[in-house]
């Protein structure tokens, strides 16, 4: 015999005794009279008493049913309570939802964002995880996540917010002492900063604006695992390296740092919303991924020339 109570066979039992018939039971519950009536059988062979007298006319607890006819209808009640709590739950935006996005992204352009969700969903709270490492959604735990990537085939769900593109950047100073590379072969003889939590060492991978194509292995002095780290040197006028547009961009404007190779790409990836799964996704996560997708989609960082 199973561990487990029959909870289905306590909640039909207490349904015909509220009911006093087998068939108004069913007609309440919308199932069948036949349904009813194996299951209060099956609970009664299960408990070894009758739970009810039954004739053609006429059906009424024993004194067996009545002990535990109060008991089953708790049962049944707080059946009821649980999934109209769980209904709700999970069509009203609330609670707390794990969030993790890439350290510089989520400090420029996530955090401020914030202030303006909360006003508009006060029930629900963000646990915000900033990290250039590759968050683990599921093994970590994770609701969802702001990712920028060339998505690669996966087991999630990843919703395109807008593409992102990747420059080679230099500050005027280093140009003007280093010279400006023609040719990406031409990056062997610079100083190439790079990031450490890619999964291998940096490839720098350009395609011509003509069609060709070229893989390089960048190396420098420095690699740090988040853009903040390399800024500083950067700006310094020390190094080249790649930057993310949303964060090359602001530099564009003052000339802090200037875009080379312009008439060679990297290959363009994309910001993402993504979660574990499309499947009953509850509505918090639902409202956050509508919000920063109204908020972001419109990629303000975009370089309006390069």
């Amino acid at each position: 015999m199973s561990k487990l109570p029959d909870f289905e066979g306590f909640a039909m039992f207490a349904k015909v005794a509220e009911e006093g018939s087998f068939a108004g039971a069913a007609a309440a519950m919308g199932v069948s009279v036949a349904t009813v009536s194996r299951a209060v059988t099956r609970l009664e062979e299960r408990l070894g008493g009758r739970l009810f007298n039954r004739t053609s006319r006429r059906l009424a607890l024993t004194d067996y049913g009545h002990m535990l006819a109060e008991r089953a209808a708790k049962i049944y009640t707080d059946a009821e309570d649980a999934e109209d709590f769980a209904r709700e739950t999970s069509s009203r935006p609330r609670g707390l939802v794990k969030l993790a996005a890439p350290l510089s992204f989520g400090t420029r352009w996530v955090a401020p964002l914030l202030p303006e969700f909360f006003r508009t969903y006060p029930d629900i709270s963000v646990d915000l995880h900033l990290s250039d490492a590759h968050a683990d959604l599921i093994g970590d735990g994770f609701d969802a996540a702001l990712r920028i990537a060339i998505l690669e085939d996966s087991s999630l769900t990843a919703r395109l917010i807008a593409p992102v593109r990747r420059f080679v950047v230099a500050s005027p100073t280093y140009l003007s002492r280093y010279g400006r590379p023609q040719h990406p072969h031409d990056l062997g003889a610079h100083q190439c900063l790079t990031y450490a939590n890619r999964n291998r060492r940096d490839v720098w991978r350009f395609i011509h604006k003509g069609g060709e194509e070229c893989t390089i292995t960048p190396t420098g002095a420095l690699r740090g695992t988040c853009v903040e780290a390399l800024l500083p040197t950067l700006l310094a006028g020390l190094a080249v390296t790649e930057l993310p547009e949303f964060v090359a961009t602001q530099y564009f404007a003052d000339k802090q740092l200037e875009p080379i190779l312009t008439d060679w790409r990297l290959p363009e990836g994309g910001l993402y919303f993504v979660t574990p799964t499309a499947r009953a996704r509850p509505a918090k996560v639902s409202a956050l991924a509508d919000f920063f997708i109204a908020k972001l989609a419109t990629a303000e960082w975009r370089a309006e020339t390069c």
